[in-house]
């Protein structure tokens, strides 16, 4: 009886042995599922940068299910931006990568921003109706005056003229009245009849006639325009030099345009011409 006991007991002793070790096997695994908790506690960016936002506080607990969660937004270096522009689609035809373009900011309106196009996209966005597309334009940005989320009106050069010989847009809209040229019977219009030649019409479609003011009077000066800025439109050929005076408009007495803008103000108010040098 007394063998049977100390064999009993011995079995007993046996088993308290291998339950230990599983307990201790058991705190291994809870100790390093404990250490992976505590290495996950530490994210780490995968890029250095400058923090543009946070989303969330020191010590909250971040889970990631099926969608990863945001915690900061990091630009990599502000000293390289890019400016993503909505192009309308009736011009996106006339852009192409390694075209210039400039642009300014409202925190910045008397400076401008020079910038390449690195690329136009072909997604469309629709508004309203209205179709734009994305062109990516690379800027430099040494001085760190540019920060992310400014609104730019950017401006791309097509094409552009050196000591070009240039006037007002309105030069070219302004056409005297046949009171104005002494000629009441005769108006004075330099429009193309429909029987011209058609071949004609296409190369006059860039012929134009500006009124000069010389010797006191107004004289029609057939001209060839070139490219145009919607201000002011390049004079390729004719009869023009640098500080000639073109009108632009008629003031006073009701004698002038009554289409352009300042024509015909009052029957008391003195007549003569708006010009421009």
């Amino acid at each position: 009886a007394d063998y049977d006991t100390a064999e009993a007991n011995a079995d007993v002793a046996d088993a308290q042995v291998l339950s230990a070790q599983g307990r201790v096997e058991q705190t291994h695994a809870a100790l390093h599922q404990a250490q992976v908790n505590l290495d996950y506690t530490t994210i780490e960016s995968p890029i250095d940068g400058v923090v543009i936002s946070r989303s969330v506080d020191v010590g909250q607990t971040v889970s990631a299910s099926l969608q990863t969660p945001t915690l900061f937004v990091i630009a990599e270096d502000l000293r390289k931006m890019q400016v993503d522009t909505s192009v309308a689609e009736a011009d996106v035809g006339k852009l192409k990568s390694g075209m210039s373009a400039v642009f300014t900011v409202d925190a910045y309106p008397t400076q401008r921003f020079e910038g390449l196009v690195r690329q136009i996209r072909n997604a469309a966005t629709t508004v309203q109706n209205v179709v734009t597309y994305d062109a990516v334009i690379d800027v430099n940005n040494p001085e760190l005056k540019l920060r992310p989320g400014m609104t730019a009106n950017v401006t791309f050069v097509h094409e552009q003229r050196s000591d070009a010989l240039r006037i007002a847009n309105a030069a070219l809209r302004f056409k005297p009245t046949p009171e104005l040229l002494g000629t009441p019977k005769k108006p004075a219009s330099t429009a193309l009849t429909s029987t011209q030649p058609r071949g004609k019409r296409d190369e006059a479609q860039d012929r134009r006639t500006l009124w000069v003011l010389r010797g006191g009077k107004p004289v029609g000066v057939q001209v060839k325009v070139g490219i145009t800025d919607g201000s002011h439109t390049e004079i390729a050929e004719g009869a023009l030099n640098e500080g000639d005076q073109v009108i632009v408009d008629v003031a006073g007495g009701g004698t002038g345009n009554p289409q352009s803008p300042g024509g015909g103000r009052g029957p008391n108010a003195p007549g003569g011409f708006r010009r421009i040098l």
